[in-house]
């Protein structure tokens, strides 16, 4: 079809991630929220970006992920797309998009697809989500679950706490990761799981795990990218490392800006926009006149 475009040349699609997933070879996940940081991160190699509601957090300045709205999310989601060519872009269902019912779940699911351009969409919950990820599924929408720690049931869970850590628990996480497998998840996310868990549900399964404090045997680890540059405030979690430091480099250059446009050093001729001499001289001449 002529409307149609190419895709760039080793766009990721799901076979890639299965692909992976079979060869054992290491994914990356990462958030983004808009165009110029969608180009940074799809050009950097990244192969998941995840339009997350973590955009409350990191972005809106809400103390948790509870108040972001579909729209927040697909206003989000176009802008991530239209500066993404190679990477996946998976969008959150936000809390209180999915908890209704499957009709209208699919519906918001299909808007963020069909308007924001994600290519799959994500939600949180364990065997409770089994039937509504199949229907997803069976409507041809690609769905990422994500179990363990779930950010929008904090009030529920009473704070952002490791799960997993007894044995039942940990049978739990297994029979949920399974359950969702069975359903038609992709891929699902394991959060604050200690990593011998992560461990024996990633070898159980056949699709990816995407692991965040989670442990090194995930096969695809993902970060919200405002951790890793330095860009958010307040302690961090133990698995957030720290590549660069953004914020203290956005802190300097607009303290050596607002230095020189004080002493007069910004903007200089050369970053002016100045007259000819003709036309100056016309403007002395009609202002004479």
């Amino acid at each position: 079809m002529a409307y149609l475009q190419p895709d760039r040349e080793g766009k990721v699609y799901l076979p890639a991630i299965r692909a992976a997933k079979e060869k054992g070879e290491k994914l990356v996940c990462l958030t983004a929220y808009d165009y110029p940081t969608a180009r940074i991160v799809d050009e950097a190699g990244v192969d998941i970006i995840l339009v997350g509601d973590s955009i409350g957090n990191v972005i809106h300045g809400y103390g948790n992920t509870i108040p972001v709205s579909l729209d927040e999310i697909t206003s989000a989601c176009i802008a991530v797309k239209r500066g993404t060519e190679r990477a996946m872009v998976v969008a959150d269902m936000p809390y209180g998009t999915y908890h209704v019912s499957e009709d209208e779940t699919v519906r918001n699911a299909l808007r963020l697809m069909k308007y924001g351009g994600a290519e799959a969409v994500k939600l949180e919950g364990g065997s409770n989500r089994a039937g509504l990820v199949r229907r997803l599924v069976d409507e041809e929408i690609p769905v990422v679950a994500h179990i363990g720690l779930t950010p929008q049931s904090v009030y529920k869970m009473g704070g952002y706490r490791v799960q997993g850590r007894t044995a039942e628990h940990a049978k739990r996480l297994i029979d949920d990761a399974k359950a969702l497998e069975d359903a038609g998840a992709f891929a699902i996310v394991l959060e604050l799981v200690p990593r011998e868990v992560a461990a024996m549900i990633t070898e159980e399964l056949h699709i990816s795990t995407i692991g965040i404090g989670a442990g090194l045997e995930c096969d695809i680890q993902v970060l919200v990218l405002h951790d890793l540059v330095g860009m958010t405030f307040g302690r961090q979690p133990r698995f957030v490392r720290q590549y660069a430091n953004i914020r203290d480099v956005m802190t300097d250059a607009i303290k050596n800006w607002s230095a020189d446009v004080k002493s007069g050093a910004y903007p200089n001729d050369s970053e002016s926009y100045g007259l000819t001499e003709e036309t100056k001289k016309e403007i002395a001449a009609d202002s004479k006149a």
